[in-house]
């Protein structure tokens, strides 16, 4: 698969403090990246360094095989949709899709019938078909998010990048839109890149997730090997699926405090230490209940449950 966007050894710092430390990644072509990572790990200056809105101190990106550092945002073929949508409220939907195209720096589409054209494509492609003499105050909060969509796809971009597209919706719609902004994806055939810090979201939407850290990419894997084998203990600790033992490797075993731990063919090289077991890998039961063959025995006193509907996670302390 070819790459769209290669970033090599990009730096970035603030008066100082390093926001990217040295990033590189490859980004397919015609594909959805999801771009997960806790609060400052560097997400949103990763993407506006990417469209231009930042520029970096150090490093290299190439985008279709030019290279982009420097080139002014207009000037690179790459959407951005902000988290906040940026819509004018002045504007109907169709006025606001149509902006980007009218007042664009570099061609500008004048003639009304073209304008008028492309924008009642991209308002079918989206979904929006009866809204067009809307106001945007006056339309849902889904409805926003495809409109601003509307309005960086019409200019044809050969990237999108979004700026957690989807948080400032309830949790009914950011649902629903995950399955609508793959299929408009789909049928646009351009990379979008994703941010967000729900790892539920990066794993459902990604055909590749990247996970950001501190400023450098400390994992890039599709969903499944991502969930199953996360390449660090702080990568398993985002994804918010794991329990996770500090300790030591001895032999095939790992020693923890709360026992010994087979270690199997599932070792990773880490430079501290960590045992982790998925939660629905655990089966809890009474102190006095015996452990299968294959199973290992930690015990521990209960503190709390929560109730979630599909799942009841309960907490213990050794």
């Amino acid at each position: 698969m070819t790459s769209v966007l290669q970033l090599k050894n990009v730096h970035k710092a603030f008066a100082g403090v390093p926001a990217l430390a040295g990033i590189d990644a490859a980004l397919a072509d015609d594909a959805y990246i999801s771009l997960l990572g806790p609060s400052g790990a560097g997400k949103t200056t990763l993407l506006r360094v990417i469209a231009g809105f930042e520029q970096p101190d150090g490093g290299e990106i190439l985008f279709a095989g030019r290279r982009i550092d420097g080139v002014p945002p207009h000037e690179r073929g790459i959407g951005f949709v902000f988290q906040n949508f940026a819509l004018f409220p002045h504007l109907s939907v169709a006025q606001n899709i149509a902006f980007g195209l009218e007042n664009r720096a570099v061609g500008p589409v004048t003639d009304r019938k073209v304008v008028a054209a492309r924008v009642r494509d991209i308002i079918g492609l989206v979904g929006l078909s009866g809204l067009e003499d809307r106001a945007v105050t006056q339309i849902s909060g889904g409805q926003k998010q495809r409109v601003a969509l509307a309005r960086t796809l019409v200019t044809e971009p050969s990237m999108v990048l979004l700026d957690e597209p989807l948080g400032a919706l309830d949790a009914n719609l950011r649902t629903r839109m995950r399955g609508e902004l793959r299929t408009i994806r789909e049928r646009c055939c351009v990379t979008f890149l994703h941010v967000t810090g729900s790892e539920s979201e990066a794993l459902a939407m990604g055909d590749t997730v990247l996970v950001l850290d501190r400023g450098r990419i400390a994992q890039s894997a599709d969903a499944g090997t991502l969930y199953s084998r996360p390449a660090s203990a702080d990568v398993a600790r985002f994804l918010n699926c794991y329990n996770i033992f500090s300790g030591e490797i001895a032999g095939d075993s790992f020693r923890s405090p709360v026992g010994t731990l087979a270690l199997g063919g599932l070792r990773q090289t880490s430079g501290n230490p960590a045992y982790a077991i998925r939660y629905d890998r655990v089966s809890i039961r009474p102190g006095d209940a015996a452990a299968a063959g294959d199973e290992v025995r930690i015990e521990g006193s209960f503190v709390a449950s929560e109730y979630s509907g599909a799942a009841i996670n309960s907490f213990f302390t050794p």
